[in-house]
C-alpha cells in the first residue's frame, strides 16, 4: 500500500521554467536518531503532512515524498489522503485537496531514490538537512541556480532528532542550517521546510 489509490493530477501548475519543478522533498520517518543519538523510526505526524504539503504546493514543488517503513503508519496516512483526495474533505476543501495531490508515501529510501530517478530520468542531485553545520555544503544561491538551470534536486528532511549516518550514504551535499537569534536551534520540520523552499523557490 505505498502508491496511493488517489485521481491523478499535475504536480505543480507551473512549468518546467519554475525551480519548483526540478525540486523534490521527502520527509524521512526513518532511519533517524532520537536524543540519545539512537536509531529509530518516528511516528508520522498529520500537521507536517498537511502543513509541508501547502507549503510545497504554494512553491510549486513537484513531488512531496513521505519515507516510513511501518505499514500502520502508510495506512495512516492512506487513510487521511482517501478522505482529502476521494472523500469528502476534498469537496468541502479544494484548496487542500490540491495540496494533498503531491504527497506519496515509500517504505524506505532505496524506493524513494527509485521513485524519484524513474521521474527525472535520472538521479537527482541529494541534498539533506542539518541543524549542525557540515563540512559539505552547499549553499541556498547555488541550488537556486541549479533548480534554474533545470537540474532536479530532492531534499531530505529529518524528523525526531536528525537523519542518522545510514541516511547519508547517497547524499551529495548538505544544505546550511537555519540559524535564528541565538542559541536556540531546534526548529519544528514543517517551519524548517517552509523557510527552505522560500530561500529556494521565493520569485525574484
Amino acid at each position: 500500500m505505498i502508491e496511493n489509490g488517489q485521481t491523478t493530477a499535475p504536480a505543480t501548475e507551473t512549468g518546467d521554467d519554475h525551480p519548483g519543478a526540478w525540486l523534490d522533498i521527502a520527509l524521512v520517518h526513518y532511519p533517524v536518531f532520537n536524543r540519545r543519538r539512537e536509531i529509530i523510526g518516528s511516528a508520522v505526524t498529520n500537521l507536517d503532512i498537511h502543513d509541508i504539503a501547502r507549503t510545497a504546493r504554494t512553491y510549486g514543488v513537484r513531488r512531496f515524498y513521505l519515507v516510513t517503513p511501518y505499514e500502520d503508519q502508510q495506512h495512516l496516512v492512506a487513510e487521511l489522503l482517501d478522505h482529502w483526495l476521494n472523500g469528502r474533505g476534498g469537496q468541502l476543501n479544494p484548496a487542500r485537496k490540491t495540496a494533498l495531490e503531491l504527497v506519496r508515501v515509500v517504505p524506505d529510501l532505496a524506493a524513494l531514490y527509485e521513485q524519484v530517478g524513474v521521474a527525472r530520468g535520472g538521479r537527482p542531485l541529494v541534498l539533506a538537512t542539518s541543524a549542525r553545520k557540515q563540512a559539505k555544503t552547499l549553499d541556498f544561491g547555488t541550488l537556486r541556480q541549479r533548480l534554474t538551470a533545470g537540474q532536479p534536486a530532492l531534499v531530505l528532511l529529518g524528523t525526531a532528532w536528525g537523519l542518522a549516518s545510514e541516511a547519508l550514504g547517497e547524499v551529495d551535499a548538505f544544505l546550511p542550517p537555519i540559524k535564528g537569534g541565538g542559541d536556540y536551534n531546534h526548529l519544528p520540520v514543517r517551519s524548517a521546510a517552509a523557510i527552505i523552499m522560500d530561500r529556494l523557490l521565493e520569485p525574484e
